[in-house]
């Protein structure tokens, strides 16, 4: 039997999550349909459009502008800042209701997720028709719509639910590839980053079809060992499966899928900063602290590695953390692309029987985490990006220094 995979995609998951929030909070009016974006802090002049309405970009705004930018363009424009803590609840009471389906689903970042259908379409009927069902359940339960594409592999899917937004359903099926596939732009095809695009482009290979049909020996010599996986996923193959993954209440995690391969050990780290900070705080909030901390990767192949260290002090701090996840990182990173990272904090323990090392000095311990602490009351009372410390690098800052 052929598998029958979904791919559930959010339609501009942070303005449409802010604007459900934002009705439920008594706004007579929803943001999705005036001139808004979500954004950073304008008056320092540093914050980008992270998320734009359909207005908005009728206005020329674009995501990754510069708030500054934005507002020259437009005005009138109204800015939001993002609320990460209400994304996440939203996210997961989206995957909470996907998972009363079946619990064949595989998170694939905040606003995404994979479905096998397989093993249930006697239970539900035609995938299509339950789909249609689905995207019109989630907006009537949640009050935001959601793209499903529909295949027979997570690659076809996955193209499947970008061809036309939002609110919609498409199917990519193996007989539908050439139809529907391949006259698209090379750089419309999932895993093709800007500069590999750029460099198919320069060897006269412009649509998913001129990949398809291009001789792998001739590609090796310009992307090595990429290149058998290049044209597969160009004529549509794709074998990985759809990993579920139980919630395990012994542990806490966090992944980020990147908006492109990233080969940057420093931009690595940035990412690594940004998850030590989400898992540390919801570790103190559980009034917990770990033994174990697990760094993942998943690379632009889509093959899943990760490593682990044990500390013989189970600890909350976020510093602490940060930094030997990027010892993990260190260790297990061989520069291949990645296209997602996490982190896991394993072992879990109520208490700590502290046991200081020699080399260690107690009172920079305890000021980490006396401003750990002062830090989450803040942002519990004023919101997540009230202030960070004076060591943390803004990601998007990162980002842009290395771009």
């Amino acid at each position: 039997m052929k598998r029958i995979i979904f791919h559930i995609d959010v339609n501009n998951a942070f303005l449409s999550w802010t604007a459900v929030e934002l009705l439920e909070q008594g706004y007579t009016y929803d943001i999705r349909n005036s001139y808004a974006v979500i954004g950073g802090d304008e008056a320092a002049r540093k914050g980008i459009v992270l998320a734009k309405s359909m207005p908005a970009k009728k206005m020329g705004i674009k995501t990754a502008d510069t708030l500054f930018s934005a507002r020259r363009k437009c005005p009138a424009l109204r800015i939001y800042k993002p609320n990460y803590k209400m994304y996440q609840e939203k996210s997961n009471a989206l995957f909470s209701y996907l998972q009363t389906f079946t619990p064949d689903i595989e998170i694939a970042s905040i606003d995404e997720c994979y479905l096998d259908y397989t093993s249930v379409r006697n239970l539900y009927g035609d995938a299509v028709s339950f789909a249609y069902k689905l995207k019109d359940d989630i907006y009537t339960k949640f009050g935001f719509t959601v793209n499903i594409g529909i295949a027979n592999n997570k690659l076809c899917a996955k193209m499947a639910s970008d061809f036309e937004k939002p609110n919609k359903v498409h199917t990519l099926w193996e007989e539908e590839v050439k139809e529907k596939m391949y006259p698209l732009s090379i750089g419309d095809l999932f895993g093709i980053g800007k500069k590999t695009c750029e460099k198919l482009e320069k060897l006269n290979i412009h649509t998913i079809a001129d990949l398809a049909n291009t001789d792998v020996v001739y590609l090796s010599k310009y992307f090595k060992n990429q290149a058998v996986h290049m044209i597969e996923s160009a004529q549509g193959f794709d074998e990985s499966p759809v990993v579920s993954e139980v919630l395990d209440p012994t542990s806490i995690s966090n992944e980020i899928t990147l908006s492109q391969d990233i080969t940057n050990k420093t931009i690595l780290y940035s990412y690594l900063d940004a998850l030590s900070s989400q898992v540390a705080l919801r570790l103190r909030r559980q009034g917990k602290y770990a033994h174990v901390v697990v760094v993942i990767l998943k690379d632009f192949k889509f093959r899943r590695k990760q490593h682990q260290k044990k500390i013989m002090n189970a600890t909350n701090i976020t510093k602490e953390i940060f930094e030997i996840s990027k010892e993990i990182l260190d260790e297990m990173y061989d520069e291949t692309p990645v296209r997602l990272i996490g982190l896991r904090l394993d072992g879990l323990v109520d208490v700590v029987n502290y046991q200081p090392s020699l080399f260690e000095d107690i009172d920079d311990r305890i000021q980490d985490e006396t401003v750990d602490t002062l830090l989450d009351t803040l942002q519990d009372k004023y919101g997540i990006d009230v202030i960070q410390k004076g060591s943390k690098i803004p990601l998007k800052d990162t980002l842009k220094k290395h771009k």
